[in-house]
């Protein structure tokens, strides 16, 4: 487990997509739940700060994308909390709508049980200290989660040895969009940025600057 600032978290074990959770009292979150598989690790990472499955009071998913929502259900299911997406990616997270293109095959190749009982955000909807901005592109409905001088950004960029880039065009939905969302980040103040896929990055990397600079 690494913390990032105080009370936020990076769980250790979830490399390829990234679980974070945010310490709050009485509304404890996790940002995303990783690949199918890791509910053990996920579990095991939440008792090395003192909570266990039950304490967590919402699980708050990006995307619909199988590497975020891996054990969510598991999750839900263990810990009786609630478990929120978008709208727009509702449908394929309950197996309503089928995913396009790679994430099609990737679908097929992983067995992932569709989600239920799920609820879908308001755009700016707070939960304590966090709240949710609505960053399209990555996928119809993703979301970034902003906390106090931290952005959870999803898959809506990654970082890699400091150096930040889109996803591959072919694992997003829409690059116009995504444009539009970076632009959108501009106008928000926060200290750290938090991606699934690559290490935490603060603000004032010139890598950060000029990914956004890029964009405007």
């Amino acid at each position: 487990m690494k913390e990032i600032i105080n009370n936020v978290y990076m769980l250790d074990g979830t490399n390829s997509s990234h679980v974070y959770l945010i310490k709050q009292n009485g509304n404890n979150i996790l940002i995303d739940t990783g690949m199918v598989g890791l509910f053990k690790k996920i579990e095991s990472e939440l008792n090395s700060v003192d909570l266990n499955i039950k304490d967590i009071n919402n699980i708050l998913l990006t995307h619909h994308d199988i590497d975020h929502i891996g054990n969510a259900k598991m999750l839900q299911k263990a810990s009786g909390a609630k478990l929120w997406i978008s709208k727009e990616d509702m449908p394929y997270a309950c197996g309503k709508l089928k995913r396009k293109g790679v994430k099609r095959i990737i679908q097929t190749l992983i067995r992932q049980e569709a989600l239920s009982d799920i609820n879908t955000y308001e755009e700016g909807q707070k939960f304590s200290k966090a709240y949710i901005i609505k960053t399209p592109g990555h996928t119809p409905g993703h979301v970034s989660v902003l906390y106090e001088n931290v952005l959870f950004s999803g898959d809506l960029f990654k970082v890699k040895d400091k150096s930040i880039k889109l996803l591959p065009r072919f694992m997003n939905y829409s690059e116009e969009e995504i444009v539009k969302s970076i632009k959108a980040l501009k106008k928000l103040k926060f200290e750290w940025i938090c991606p699934s896929h690559g290490k935490p990055i603060s603000a004032k990397e010139k890598s950060w600057t000029d990914f956004v600079e890029r964009y405007q």
